[in-house]
């Protein structure tokens, strides 16, 4: 429990909640984690995320918000006996360039939606909403990947986006599940939501999916199954999960996993949009999609996040409407 990334995801996601529950007795303990803004001065750009630490300038907060994750990551690094001189670099380059692709995500020509380009005085933006941050660093990592891969060889102690991403996930589930708490409606339509997700992506698409890899592929059991995992349920994770537990040739779960992040990488492109054209006024249809169709956690997070945005703009602008 205290060797692998999956359990410090848990460990580290948990003791952000528990320093956030200081609210509860009025002490803000993380309140001046750093909130990116969309921006035309860049003096603007970045504040705390509290009321609190108003006063605390925006590059403090970020500085700040670099300093406290490297110290939890290491932790969990050095745990799991990861390579402390080469990680700590690493983790501060990728920190620093992944934050800039926010911030210049976050640029008022590219992030403002329509309704906000009055209050910045542009005429046009091309109102990708903040989330652009994550196409820009998706753009960033390729290029760093494919045109220099010295440098990229360099960042793989600290380039572990399955460990990040699930971290987040426990802070954003328990996020999730205090919001739950005070709206018991809301809850319910989500459980239910969650429910029907698991039944298509289990008991239809696996079965779906194999069957077609089966029959008019003609890929034996090593191909399907990892194939089948990979599209209906977690992209890498089940391929790579269903590819050990049936002991495929290691080279199977890898071309699967390749495909399928290959894939990931056009649906973040493609979907949100569709997403905000044909289903606005559904918008958990819109969310169960994209979790369903974009099958790699950071690219279904980010897709999410993405489709949040562009359809709480699209309903505002077209119907009044503020979810």
């Amino acid at each position: 429990m205290f060797k692998n990334d999956d359990w410090w995801a848990v460990w580290i996601g948990l003791f952000v909640f528990v320093l956030s529950l200081g609210t509860m007795a009025g002490v803000d303990i993380l309140g001046w984690a750093v909130q990116t803004n969309v921006w035309l001065d860049l003096s603007k750009a970045v504040t705390p995320v509290s009321k609190v630490y108003t006063g605390l300038p925006g590059i403090a907060a970020v500085v700040l918000s670099y300093v406290f994750m490297l110290a939890v990551m290491s932790v969990g690094a050095s745990a799991m006996k990861l390579d402390l001189k080469r990680f700590i670099p690493g983790f501060t380059i990728v920190f620093w360039i992944s934050f800039g692709a926010w911030l210049l995500g976050n640029f008022a020509y590219i992030a403002a939606t329509p309704d906000k380009l009055a209050a910045f005085g542009i005429p046009w933006s091309l109102g990708l909403t903040g989330e652009a941050g994550f196409i820009i660093a998706l753009v960033v990592g390729l290029l760093i990947g494919n045109l220099f891969p010295g440098f990229a060889a360099y960042l793989k102690e600290a380039t572990r986006p399955e460990w990040y991403i699930r971290t987040a996930i426990v802070i954003l589930g328990a996020s999730l599940a205090v919001s739950a708490a005070g709206a018991m409606g809301l809850a319910t339509t989500v459980m239910f939501r969650g429910l029907a997700a698991i039944i298509e992506a289990y008991l239809i698409y696996w079965a779906l999916v194999y069957f077609v890899a089966r029959r008019f592929f003609k890929f034996n059991r090593e191909w399907a199954a990892p194939l089948a995992s990979g599209i209906s349920i977690c992209g890498v994770s089940a391929a790579i999960a269903v590819g050990g537990a049936i002991r495929a040739r290691p080279v199977i779960p890898i071309m699967v996993s390749s495909l399928v992040v290959i894939f990931a990488v056009v649906e973040l492109l493609v979907l949100p949009f569709a997403a905000q054209a044909f289903l606005y006024q559904d918008p958990l249809v819109a969310g169960a999609w994209m979790g369903l169709a974009v099958k790699t956690d950071g690219a279904a997070v980010a897709s999410g996040a993405i489709t949040d945005s562009l359809i709480r703009a699209k309903a505002l602008a077209a119907q009044g409407i503020a979810y």
